[in-house]
């Protein structure tokens, strides 16, 4: 079975956004841990959480995906910044342990011109505070394309932060397949030899999730811009190959497609036929 879903909004609930999920054919979805753009975190209801995991249970849903905000930024030195960020991951994790054995992903992070050994060192020393011997959690590093002074669209750069941390049990990978091809890696035209690059420098079992997006760009552009399912640079033969392929096709797959609920729709049901 394909585990496929899309990213949905907390504005109606976690139950209902399990019903929405089912209504698109899927059996997992994404959403943000708090307001994207802001601070602001919707408040817990355990009667809402109980009820949507009683709907992943009853339709076999594979492991949800909540992304962090995009106003954190782990890499900074700006003690405003990294209070932030620390207050924010850390707050999300225990709010996720009413939802326990899924996945949280977050953006690595912008060095911001101090160098990507120290924004390393600052993603290593937040994530070091912040992760827990008892959390049920996996926490996400995502893979990104190297625009600007953005990290972490190597997998050598992923695997110097994994490498680093004490709880690395803990953390996993998260793959776009927008910014991968963005970043240099070739998923059109050599994906095995991309898978086998992954598993030698990080290893497949860290791989936990895979965010499939088409590309509006062009191959190694460095550039984040994702586009609908087949109509970009990546194109439906290669997605199709890559939902398929015998090391990936177990993992869930989150789009992140620039459409509304009736294109992901569309998207999930094309995949499906494809799987």
């Amino acid at each position: 079975m394909l585990n496929i879903g899309c990213h949905l909004s907390t504005s109606k609930g976690f139950e209902n956004m399990g019903k929405e999920a089912l209504s698109l054919n899927a059996n997992t979805f994404q959403y943000f841990s708090r307001n994207p753009r802001g601070s602001q975190v919707k408040d817990i209801s355990l009667k809402d959480i109980n009820a949507l995991l009683k709907i992943m249970k009853d339709n076999n849903f594979a492991k949800l995906l909540a992304h962090a905000p995009y106003t954190l930024n782990p890499a900074s030195i700006d003690s405003k910044i990294k209070d932030f960020t620390k207050m924010a991951m850390s707050e999300d994790l225990e709010n996720m342990e009413y939802l326990p054995n899924n996945l949280y992903v977050f953006h690595p992070g912008n060095h911001v011109g101090i160098g990507i050994e120290i924004g390393k060192k600052m993603i290593i020393e937040i994530l070091n505070d912040i992760l827990k011997p008892n959390q049920t959690t996996i926490v996400l590093l995502e893979t990104m394309a190297g625009k600007g002074t953005e990290l972490c669209s190597t997998f050598e750069g992923i695997r110097d932060i994994i490498d680093k941390v004490k709880l690395s049990k803990k953390l996993g990978v998260c793959m776009d397949t927008c910014h991968i091809y963005s970043a240099g890696y070739d998923i059109v035209n050599g994906l095995d030899g991309v898978l086998e690059k992954f598993d030698k420098i990080i290893g497949l079992e860290k791989l936990q999730a895979i965010h499939l997006n088409d590309s509006m760009l062009p191959f190694s552009c460095h550039k984040d811009r994702h586009e609908k399912i087949g109509k970009g640079t990546i194109g439906l033969d290669a997605i199709i190959r890559f939902i398929n392929h015998p090391k990936l096709k177990y993992l869930p797959f989150f789009l992140e497609t620039p459409n509304e609920l009736k294109g992901y729709k569309e998207e999930i049901l094309i995949l499906k036929k494809a799987y």
